[in-house]
């Protein structure tokens, strides 16, 4: 990806939840631009290892954030990706996913308000549509959350775009779907909204068991690489763009049987989990357009050279 005059060398960085799966690609790549890069992340679900030994890394629960945090002294730009991502954990524990998802991001956009930051990204969730009647999905498309994680995830969104547009910091939610790639799969969070199928499939592979397909595996997934979640990030941090959420898939659901039988082994099937959507399927043409984002890793393609 080209430099850009936007996000210049030595640019601060704050990137929330930088020990995670997406939180910590970013971070790669913010460092490999000659970015100075704080990580933020209790390590609740995030690991160690995951932290680039380039950037500040400093353990910090974001409940605890205050207005006046020097965290974000002089920073540019905010990634805000520090969460809860477990779906089922959510009904079990709503309050406690509360507090971290939604409070946590209000507190960490309030800590942004007069310092000039250039853009605050917000790393939302495709969940919030449910299983949608409008496919492909747009932004347009009604929300209808199965989930607290997922009624989370919307909330905070519609915090953070409503707080910067009153504190005058500039925000872009980007809606992920189902996103795979390296470090998706952590074997301490099973219900991790990150832990794709992929991961799972890939994990259990290796280990020389069946994998598992929950439900008759004709659920439908819109499957889009960590490296292309990184580049639309930093596209709508780059964007002129304020105060806009968009979609962060590739545009084209497989089932999982279909992806099961990519990984050309066996596999068996396990009762389906309750709350979670029967298709997703993004429409992709706003980000196209309007950040100039385009999807370049093909699941099949990643499946055939990686596993």
């Amino acid at each position: 990806m080209k430099k850009d005059k936007n996000i210049q060398k030595k640019a601060k960085c704050v990137v929330t939840g930088g020990a995670g799966f997406i939180g910590s690609h970013l971070v790669d790549f913010l460092i490999s631009e000659g970015m100075e890069v704080i990580v933020i992340d209790n390590l609740s679900t995030g690991r160690k290892e995951n932290i680039n030994p380039k950037a500040t890394f400093i353990q910090f629960d974001i409940r605890e954030i205050k207005e006046n945090s020097p965290f974000f002294d002089n920073a540019d730009f905010v990634f805000h990706f520090a969460a809860l991502p477990r779906i089922q954990p959510s009904f079990e524990q709503p309050i406690e996913h509360e507090e971290v998802n939604v409070i946590g991001a209000i507190k960490t956009l309030l800590a942004c308000k007069n310092r000039k930051i250039k853009k605050f990204v917000y790393a939302s969730s495709s969940a919030c549509y449910g299983t949608p009647k409008e496919l492909p999905t747009s932004e347009e498309a009604k929300i209808n959350c199965l989930s607290p994680y997922a009624l989370q995830k919307y909330t905070a969104e519609q915090y953070c775009l409503i707080l910067g547009e009153r504190y005058n910091i500039p925000v872009i939610a980007l809606r992920f779907f189902n996103v795979y790639g390296p470090r998706s799969f952590n074997p301490e969070n099973p219900f991790n909204a990150y832990s794709s199928v992929i991961g799972i499939f890939e994990n259990q592979k290796k280990e020389g068991k069946e994998l598992t397909i929950t439900g008759d595996g004709e659920q439908s997934r819109d499957f889009i690489h960590v490296y292309d979640v990184v580049k639309a990030n930093i596209l709508a941090a780059k964007s002129e763009h304020k105060g806009r959420v968009y979609n962060i898939g590739f545009g084209s659901p497989y089932t999982i049987n279909q992806i099961a039988q990519l990984f050309e082994t066996r596999y068996r099937y396990i009762p389906e989990r309750k709350g979670e959507a029967r298709i997703t399927w993004a429409k992709i043409d706003k980000a196209k357009k309007e950040l100039g984002w385009f999807p370049s890793i093909k699941v099949e393609d990643y499946i055939k050279n990686n596993v």
